[in-house]
């Protein structure tokens, strides 16, 4: 659908590509013959010459690519022709041959985007990373990395460089724009002598994905940059800013444009028109603007007015977007030849199985009306009549079942009915999301990703929820999403948002590591705080004397211990030698004294 507009936007770029060199007047006619010249790449890999003065196909240039061409630009010299491809390579061609001047690998991944410099010796390319090459080695002169996407849009915003105290090499100091895919971030970056590699010196922010992108390029170093950014939600950013070294906050637009429309008497409320794309004209004090509808856009030209942020303009499209097609109508009576084993199955409904039944005759329309006096069958005798088993149909507690969440979720994607989407959306069981996503068509499983990538965006609540339905999503349709041609831009805002939750997931596991030794902590301190205090004094005190009077009481006591153990060794000593002379005496064996042994004998 994007086709015609497509082909006026890239042939009105092709006629701003960068300032013309003065020709002579030899070179005259051989420059009007080129610039009406429109070269359009084709998914197959060959580059198209259309002549839009005679409205007819010039040539063709094949051999260069053998997949999708990304960007074609024209090169200051007529005759020569650059282009970018999927399949990693940059061609430079020659059209009036019609053939290949050469050929290089220009990045591991495909090269979506080219851009040549002002004096025609260098060119810039771009995949994941931006390369700067000299174009007459083909070897790179600058790297320059920043972006997460693949980069869908380079320009050279300088023509000269802001310091003109240095020399001039034709490229060093001068300022170039990018843009790449789902990034809200226009990047400027600026060549400078060393090979050092640095970041964007400065950014612009917009409120969407840009779609389109114009500038005027400044050739005074007191001269601002104007920069107009058409993006996805229809709002024209104008951006007016002097390119003089590095800014690190995000600039803003100085003026936003939308268009709407009046409103009819029935509806009174005012629809925004989406502005589709726009472009400075020669004077720089004005726009062309193209909005309306794709399959025939209104172009307008518009005064600048930079001094409200906000301009809304009023126009009246409801005629314009309304097509009409003319298509001759003829009624043709088709009887289908049906089996009586053939079964046709309804979707939406389980367990639909009624036979297709041939046209009633006149007679048996007859018969099928009800006469006066015959009650009416029942809603259950027609459900059985259409063969419907009416016990599936119903379902425990009224809740829906897989078939009609399935049904209920492509017609929410369909209408983008956010009633019904949350309401399939917000359930929590894994098997019902599973059967769900299995019997959901191939078709809805883009616009359902895009859906989960919105909500992911959102409440942290509501994104846990929506990985639940990615993982089913992943795991039942990997096979079907892995033949897209273009995965990587259907997908490349999840893969954003994903990259950056992991990145914060390190310093969010820190954070909680630190805020649970913190809050046992305080849980420690509490619980001991709330434990009964233990009442410390003693029931019984006993109390000794002091010291001194303690020792003497000892030594006293230590000598009437000795004197009293010593009387008693005496009392022993005496009772003993007693002991012996009684038995001396029982035994006769006293010791007599010698004058009375010489008288007995």
């Amino acid at each position: 659908m994007r086709t015609n507009l497509f082909l006026f936007l890239f042939s009105f770029s092709i006629f701003q590509d960068g300032p013309q060199r003065k020709k002579r007047k030899s070179e005259v006619t051989e420059a009007d013959k080129q610039l009406d010249i429109l070269a359009i790449g084709t998914a197959v890999g060959s580059i198209l010459l259309y002549s839009t003065v005679k409205g007819e196909l010039q040539s063709k240039l094949d051999g260069g690519h053998d997949n999708k061409v990304n960007c074609v630009r024209w090169h200051q010299d007529s005759c020569c022709l650059y282009s970018c491809s999927e399949d990693k390579h940059i061609v430079e061609w020659n059209t009036q041959t019609c053939k290949v001047k050469c050929k290089w690998k220009a990045d591991n991944s495909s090269v979506s985007s080219l851009c040549i410099s002002p004096d025609g010796k260098m060119l810039l390319s771009a995949g994941r990373t931006i390369k700067l090459w000299d174009l007459e080695t083909k070897e790179v002169y600058r790297h320059f990395t920043g972006h997460a996407t693949s980069v869908s849009s380079l320009m050279f915003t300088t023509v000269k460089p802001m310091n003109e105290n240095k020399p001039f090499d034709g490229i060093t100091g001068l300022y170039f724009l990018s843009g790449a895919v789902h990034d809200r971030l226009l990047s400027v970056w600026q060549i400078r002598s060393d090979r050092k590699e640095k970041n964007a010196v400065m950014s612009f922010t917009v409120t969407d994905e840009p779609t389109f992108i114009d500038l005027t390029v400044s050739e005074v170093k007191e001269e601002p940059v104007k920069l107009a950014v058409v993006c996805r939600d229809g709002q024209l950013h104008l951006f007016e800013h002097i390119l003089n070294g590095y800014c690190k906050k995000p600039l803003t637009s100085n003026c936003t444009i939308q268009i709407a429309t009046p409103g009819n008497d029935e509806d009174s409320t005012p629809k925004p028109v989406p502005i589709l794309a726009a472009a400075f004209c020669t004077d720089k004090q004005s726009l062309l603007l193209v909005y309306g509808n794709t399959l025939q856009p209104i172009i307008e030209r518009v005064s600048l007015n930079t001094t409200e942020s906000q301009v809304c303009l009023i126009r009246d499209v409801q005629k314009a977007l309304a097509l009409k097609t003319d298509v001759a109508v003829t009624k043709v009576s088709f009887t289908p030849v049906v089996n009586s084993d053939t079964k046709v199955l309804v979707p939406g409904i389980p367990g639909h199985s009624a036979s297709v039944k041939a046209p009633p005759s006149g007679k048996e329309k007859n018969k099928s009306k009800r006469k006066p006096g015959e009650t009416e069958e029942s809603i259950e005798d027609r459900l059985g009549a259409l063969d419907i088993d009416v016990s599936k149909v119903k379902t425990p507690g009224g809740l829906p079942q897989t078939d009609s969440f399935a049904v209920l979720l492509v017609q929410g994607l369909e209408s983008n009915d956010s009633d019904i989407l949350n309401k399939v959306l917000t359930t929590r069981k894994e098997a019902l999301i599973k059967n769900t996503v299995a019997r959901m068509p191939i078709h809805a499983v883009i616009p359902l990703l895009h859906e989960l990538t919105k909500r992911l965006q959102g409440n942290p609540y509501s994104a846990s929820q929506m990985v639940r339905w990615l993982k089913s999503v992943f795991t039942l349709h990997a096979s079907y999403l892995s033949t897209l041609p273009d995965l990587i831009p259907q997908l490349g805002m999840l893969y954003q948002l994903m990259e950056s939750r992991v990145k914060t997931l390190q310093k969010l596991s820190r954070l909680h590591g630190r805020l649970f030794l913190l809050v046992t902590q305080v849980a420690a301190l509490e619980t001991v705080q709330d434990v009964t205090e233990v009442n410390q004094t003693a029931k019984l005190v006993y109390e000794d004397e002091s010291s001194e009077e303690g020792s003497d009481d000892e030594m006293i006591a230590d000598k009437d211990s000795d004197e009293n153990w010593d009387e008693d060794d005496e009392k022993e000593e005496q009772s003993d030698e007693q002991d012996m002379a009684v038995e001396k005496e029982i035994n006769g064996d006293s010791d007599l004294e010698p004058e009375n042994e010489s008288e007995e004998e």
